[in-house]
C-alpha cells in the first residue's frame, strides 16, 4: 500500500497556491502525513538608497513571507496536523527540488499559475520543472480548475 508521510507544499500567496494548500490539508488530514509548506524568495539585484548604501531587498521579502506563511502554518496546526514551513531564498524550482530531497517527501502539492505563450517562455515554468525533476509524485493545482474536494 502506498504510504503519504510527508507532503511538500511550495507556496508563493498565488490563488493557486492557496488552492493546493487545501489539497494538502486533505491529503495530510486522510492519510495521517506531515505538511512542509515552503516559501521561496527570488533573489533579485541590490536596491540603490539616495545615500549608495546598499539594501538587499531579499530581507524584507523574505520577512513578509515568514509572517504570511506562519498564519497558513497556524491554519494547518489548528486543525491538528503535524506542519512546519520555511522561506529560502533561491531559483524556486531548485529550492523546491533540493527540499523535497532533503526532507524525503514523498509528494508535491503545488499551484500552477497556467501561464502560456510568451509569459511563459521568458519565466519559465516552476511546476512543469519540479514535475520533470522530482524523484516522487507531484501533484498540480490550478487556481481555475474543478475541484474535487470539498469545503
Amino acid at each position: 500500500m502506498f504510504k503519504i508521510h510527508s507532503i511538500l507544499c511550495p507556496v508563493d500567496f498565488s490563488d493557486a497556491s492557496r488552492k493546493a494548500v487545501q489539497y494538502a490539508r486533505e491529503f495530510a488530514t486522510n492519510m495521517g502525513s506531515s505538511v512542509y509548506l515552503l516559501n521561496v524568495v527570488e533573489p533579485r539585484p541590490m536596491a540603490v538608497d539616495i545615500t549608495f548604501n546598499y539594501v538587499p531587498l531579499e530581507e524584507d521579502l523574505e520577512q513578509a513571507a515568514r509572517s504570511d506563511l506562519e498564519v497558513v502554518l497556524q491554519e494547518l496546526l489548528g486543525a491538528g496536523l503535524k506542519a512546519e514551513c520555511s522561506v529560502e531564498i533561491g531559483n524556486p524550482s531548485d529550492v523546491i527540488l533540493e527540499k523535497s530531497g532533503e526532507l524525503d517527501v514523498n509528494l508535491v502539492i503545488m499551484g500552477s499559475h497556467g501561464k502560456k505563450g510568451l509569459s511563459r517562455f521568458i519565466m519559465g515554468s516552476v511546476a512543469e520543472t519540479v514535475v520533470r525533476k522530482a524523484n516522487c509524485p507531484v501533484l498540480i493545482v490550478k487556481a481555475e480548475e474543478k475541484e474535487f474536494i470539498g469545503e
